[in-house]
């Protein structure tokens, strides 16, 4: 990994640069897929998934039978932990409903609010080099809860075009109303678009790589909302001479296995530290099955050393990363004052791998600095909120009189009128 000491504020925007390709460079791809799949539907899902996936399908859509038969392919234990984790995500899920807001305004002004589910969601669930189905467990799990009445996913098949039955046993315990075998920019078209096997969806939710991240974010140009912008995996992780150098050190690595464009950042006061945390690393390193993959992230992250808490925290703040874990003696003061971070681990026994699986909190957070502006997924991702009001009679002699000076002011006569009217029919 990469040492830098106490690097020179200007310096940071350049340091804590993330290692992907910008929009541009993908953009071009993704409006050619997005252009076919709205012309020929299957058609050109059918083509990309050749191109992209290497394999000729001749139905998207996993059949009932195909989910059946992947329960029989998982153990008893993984099924036991899966429950366990499900169980963990609706508890903290469900704890996030609000009830309906009511407030009188004015007397005869009745205001109140109301959440809705969205009808029908999209879940994309990356396969690549890893079937991500603890993702399905973070995005079926609270749209069930919600109430959303369509749950379409959408995964990439393996070379024989199956789906790994993990994913399907995962997708069908949580109520996931359709499964297709569509990955990529192909899959983020199919559910923008609709396609004659797949759904057109309201909502697309779910990580992926750099492609996927680009064609979620043009599918709103095309009336689809999306959870965020969520693209390759970072962590970055403050410790100071308090924390233990192996477990900081399978952090970093737990991320850094994600893929080649992952980033792992640590932070700390403690040049020993940041010493210790690098000889694990490579020790830990070369026991791992995704080592290929791990030491390419590697070479993309840093170790870097700073002289004091308050400057660790204003970058840590500028970076803004999706996963933020503070093993320190003053945790409390990292606690208390970090503003940009999707997801927050703290102490030593609080791994990241925590959130990923089974803590309870949602693993579909903000990347590339996105922590700034948005949250991780949560119950509200899956709801819309609608705004009501019932006037009475008191209430429009009350509130009338303003409006109808307001929109004067700005020239909307009719506006006006649609006030003067009533007041009129009340003194009469």
């Amino acid at each position: 990994m990469n040492t830098i000491n106490n690097p020179d504020r200007s310096k940071w925007s350049e340091i804590l640069k993330r290692p992907t390709q910008t929009v541009a460079d993908i953009e071009q791809t993704v409006h050619k897929v997005f252009d076919e799949i709205r012309l020929t539907g299957d058609a050109a899902v059918g083509k990309y998934t050749q191109a992209f996936d290497g394999i000729d399908l001749d139905t998207f859509k996993v059949s009932a039978a195909e989910m059946d038969a992947a329960s029989a392919e998982i153990s008893q234990e993984l099924k036991e932990a899966i429950a366990l984790a499900k169980k963990n995500i609706e508890i903290f899920h469900a704890a996030q409903r609000t009830e309906r807001v009511v407030v009188e305004t004015m007397n005869g002004v009745n205001c109140w609010q109301e959440k809705k589910a969205i009808q029908k969601v999209g879940l994309y669930i990356p396969g690549g080099t890893a079937p991500l189905f603890s993702s399905i467990l973070m995005l079926a799990t609270p749209a069930n809860i919600a109430g959303c009445e369509e749950i379409v996913l959408c995964t990439p098949p393996d070379k024989n075009g199956n789906v790994n039955p993990a994913v399907l046993y995962t997708a069908k315990l949580c109520g996931v109303t359709q499964v297709f075998k569509i990955g990529g920019i192909q899959a983020i078209g199919a559910m923008s678009f609709g396609t004659e096997s797949v759904p057109k969806v309201y909502k697309i939710f779910g990580p992926g790589n750099q492609f996927v991240t680009v064609a979620k974010q043009l599918a709103t140009r095309y009336q689809v909302a999306i959870d965020m912008p969520a693209g390759p995996s970072e962590l970055l992780v403050y410790a100071d001479d308090s924390a233990n150098p192996a477990f900081v050190a399978s952090d970093l690595l737990s991320q850094a296995e994600h893929g080649v464009d992952s980033q792992v950042i640590m932070v700390s006061t403690s040049e020993k530290m940041l010493e210790l945390v690098s000889d694990e690393v490579e020790k830990q390193l070369d026991e791992l099955p995704r080592k290929a993959i791990a030491q390419q992230a590697i070479e993309n992250s840093k170790l870097i050393l700073v002289e004091t808490e308050e400057t660790a925290l204003e970058l840590i703040n500028e970076y803004g990363p999706e996963h933020f874990i503070v093993c320190s003696e003053n945790e409390d003061y990292f606690v208390d004052n970090i503003m940009n971070a999707g997801s927050v681990f703290i102490g030593n026994y609080a791994p990241e791998s925590a959130g990923d699986y089974a803590s309870g909190t949602n693993h579909t957070l903000p990347t590339n600095g996105y922590a700034k502006q948005y949250s991780g997924v949560n119950l509200d991702s899956f709801m819309k909120q609608i705004t009501y009001q019932k006037v009475s009679e008191e209430g429009i002699k009350n509130i009338g009189p303003a409006i109808e000076l307001m929109a004067e002011a700005e020239g909307l006569q009719a506006h006006k009128n649609a006030v003067t009217l009533r007041l009129k029919s009340l003194n009469q």
